[in-house]
């Protein structure tokens, strides 16, 4: 019988194995717990969720919904376990915790194809084909074996700052230019503002309410200089930011023939420049503290917040790199990668890429060609950014509108247009699955 090793019995990992189980597939599961466990996570059961309780958003028409409506299309096992054990949420699901990793635990151990093997491995296997699925708490010999093999590609902080949607940027307020006129016309998108802003915006920023720091999320002194939150840098000093990641040096406001007193510039975030980074603002602040304080900046007023800056430990590896978008390694066609490994972020986000990576390992060793969803669905358009040359800071993401591509009629309602995207993905998904023959 025909086998594969999988690497962690988190969300994406126990997808994975029972993907690859339906198929026919025998699989190694191995998990650290309960021999050893990180510093967040208690349970000895599989699949523990050891942060919020929710999987966002039940509606189809949203970015969250539409991602789960596919993973249940195909035959999710993490969706059928919190479809049992739901809790009420209002408009999102959620789940009583401790149930849910408990069906699955059940689910998985009494499944006659996978065995469960409890033990850490601190190098990736050979030989034979392999999911690696541990997690943004990789174990530090696992996460150092990974390094070694791909380089400094390996991240151990997530410092991410905030993506816009680009239709959201009031571009009354913004325009392109690159500093002196180097590089292309394009390349950055700037937001200028005056001393009065500026300074409004300064001391909303150093007086906002930051996120908690787990004691496992302090990081290395020369890490953290080199990707200081931006309300930190605010704190030495008024002119601090407007001499750093907001300096006008250079820039011309069309708008009054001036140099700004202080300048966002944002850069696309994709191939599409659907998306757009906020350069140099990674931060700690709360995620209604980031929207609340940015959209003070004239050109944000109205943004769209696509993805909110993050800090906190965070292993994940340079995907654009190292990634095809069917998840496998580009060099080693045996091994692929799964959940925030990745940098796919959220908990159905890991378990979508998870079901993926288990389907394309029993290709793989089927002799069938290995796949990738079409652009238009969620799961599609996110393995395609995890694995997208064009992303050149790579960070994070979790599904959103913003990934996928533009439509041909879009509806200036948002729920239609959120309805538009699922009608569109869902039709697509299910007419790529009747031509490969996925279930």
């Amino acid at each position: 019988m025909k086998k594969v090793t999988v690497i962690g019995g988190g969300l994406a990992g126990c997808e994975a194995a029972y993907q690859l189980s339906r198929r026919g597939i025998r699989v190694e599961l191995y998990d650290s717990k309960p021999i050893k466990k990180s510093p967040a996570h208690h349970s000895d059961l599989l699949c523990e969720i050891v942060c919020s309780n929710s999987f966002k958003a039940k509606r189809v028409n949203s970015a969250a919904g539409l991602l789960k409506e596919e993973m249940r299309t195909l035959g999710s096992l993490l969706l059928q376990c919190a479809d049992r054990c739901a809790v009420p949420a209002g408009g999102a699901l959620a789940v009583d915790r401790e149930l849910f990793s408990q069906l699955v635990t059940d689910a998985i151990r009494s499944d006659p194809n996978i065995t469960v093997i409890e033990e850490e491995l601190t190098s990736l296997p050979e030989d034979g084909v392999t999911i690696v699925a541990t997690g943004p708490l990789t174990h530090d010999a696992l996460a150092a074996d990974i390094a070694r093999r791909y380089g400094q590609s390996l991240r151990f902080f997530d410092a991410a700052a905030p993506i816009v949607a680009a239709e959201s940027i009031d571009m009354e307020y913004a325009f392109y230019e690159s500093r002196y006129g180097k590089g292309g016309g394009e390349d950055y998108l700037n937001c200028p503002m005056n001393k009065e802003e500026y300074e409004a915006f300064y001391e909303a920023l150093i007086s906002a309410e930051r996120a908690p720091v787990h004691e496992f999320d302090v990081m290395n002194p020369k890490v953290y200089e080199g990707c200081m939150p931006i309300e930190v840098m605010a704190q030495r000093g008024v002119d601090t930011v407007r001499f750093g990641p907001m300096k006008p040096v250079g820039l011309r406001d069309p708008r009054t023939g001036h140099r700004p007193w202080a300048v966002l510039q944002l850069r696309k975030e994709n191939a599409d420049g659907t998306m757009y980074n906020l350069v140099g603002f990674q931060t700690n602040l709360k995620f209604g503290e980031q929207k609340r304080v940015f959209s003070m900046i004239p050109a944000l007023r109205h943004a769209e917040f696509l993805r909110y800056g993050v800090m906190h430990r965070n292993t994940f590896i340079d995907s654009p790199r190292i990634l095809n978008s069917d998840y496998s390694d580009k060099e080693n066609k045996n091994r692929f990668f799964a959940g925030q490994l990745t940098g796919v972020e959220g908990y159905m986000e890991s378990a979508s890429s998870g079901l993926l990576c288990g389907i394309n390992a029993a290709r793989l060793l089927n002799g069938e060609p290995t796949m990738t969803l079409p652009a238009t669905t969620m799961m599609g358009a996110m393995s395609r950014y995890i694995s997208d040359p064009f992303v050149t800071d790579f960070q994070p993401m979790g599904a959103n509108f913003g990934i996928l591509p533009e439509l041909e009629h879009r509806p200036r309602d948002k729920a239609e247009r959120g309805q538009a995207y699922a009608d569109r993905a869902l039709g697509d998904l299910k007419k790529f699955i009747e031509d490969n023959n996925l279930l």
